[in-house]
């Protein structure tokens, strides 16, 4: 399976040229190609790929215009910036988290917030609806089952007029997901191009150039993280992600429960699928999840939240920070 995953990043992409950015490049000289940084096992099985195959719905959504947008956003920011590519990597990925997805994480809490303080009303409508549904059962001889459905279907017509009034529904929550996800998708498979590719730019190769565009112990963007670093500390951002979201819930469902799980169990499994692809891709999601951690931790501030105009809640605390500290300490350090 990890194979397979792997293939899908590592599969050669047609050439590409940049758009209104000059004439093609020059035909390789005939030295033959740059050798492939890539394991053996990786070049054999993408070659057995046929454009028919496998691989044919990567490559539709490899040359696809949300795609194509992602490039010309990497090579703007690296034209204009003027840094090397590990910096345009890093900044592009920072003005994307801090301009897409922080508003919309803000606004995720914010409907959150309002569902939450509604709970304590609902609470109450079912208490007196139970009453009276009892009460209406008796009178008209209804059987159990059928009581419980004009329970239920009671209920979710006046929860849903709840939403509706106070313009909170949950679904309003999730678009921070159907956002976040795509992007990193196109920024990925964008990255994976250029590294993997013969995108051009000012007559070099952008492949050329995030060969030499990295920095400390990856300088060569298209290769391998042979150290791991990369890879692990996607692992550890991310599980750290994952309990910090675990540690402010109390009293999780079973539902939540093995979300949590499976999230965490996900989490690991980046770490060798992250040990395969370009460095290119690693230290973009290592930025991502940076991010993303940053943002969690913004989101905890009172003073933030006041400022998004985020509802309180019960559940709100005036020291986040240092609770989310002892709650860590309890759980992982303290404990016997």
């Amino acid at each position: 399976m990890l194979c397979r995953l792997s293939v899908r990043w590592l599969q050669p992409r047609p050439a590409l040229q940049l758009r209104g950015l000059g004439p093609p490049a020059a035909p390789a000289p005939t030295g033959g190609p740059k050798p492939s940084a890539l394991p053996l096992w990786a070049v054999a099985s993408v070659s057995a790929v046929g454009p028919s195959g496998a691989g044919g719905w990567y490559e539709a959504l490899a040359t696809s215009a949300p795609v194509q947008g992602a490039e010309d956003v990497l090579l703007f920011a690296h034209t204009a910036s003027g840094l090397p590519w590990w910096g345009s990597i890093l900044l592009t990925t920072v003005a994307l988290r801090g301009a897409v997805t922080l508003p919309l994480a803000a606004y995720q809490h914010y409907i959150l917030a309002k569902v939450e303080n509604l709970q304590p009303e609902i609470k109450n409508i079912a208490r007196h609806l139970n009453q009276e549904v009892a009460v209406r059962a008796n009178q008209l001889g209804w059987s159990k089952r059928a009581a419980r459905l004009t329970y239920l279907k009671t209920m979710r017509r006046l929860v849903s007029e709840l939403y509706v009034r106070d313009n909170c529904h949950p679904f309003k929550a999730t678009v921070l997901v159907w956002i976040q996800l795509p992007m990193w998708i196109f920024m990925s498979v964008a990255l994976r191009n250029f590294s993997t590719g013969a995108t051009h730019s000012e007559g070099f190769s952008v492949q050329e150039q995030l060969a030499t565009g990295g920095v400390l112990w990856f300088p060569d963007l298209t290769a391998l993280d042979s150290t791991w670093i990369l890879p692990v500390s996607i692992g550890v951002i991310n599980l750290l992600i994952v309990e910090i979201f675990a540690l402010q819930k109390i009293g999780m469902s079973r539902f939540q429960t093995y979300i949590t799980y499976f999230v965490r169990a996900v989490s690991v499994l980046m770490i060798p699928i992250a040990a395969t692809v370009p460095s290119s891709l690693v230290l973009y999601w290592l930025c991502s999840s940076l991010m993303g951690l940053a943002q969690n931790l913004l989101l905890r501030s009172p003073r933030f939240r006041q400022l998004c105009r985020i509802p309180l809640t019960k559940s709100d605390s005036d020291t986040p920070y240092k609770d989310l500290f002892a709650a860590f300490y309890a759980k992982f350090i303290s404990r016997k």
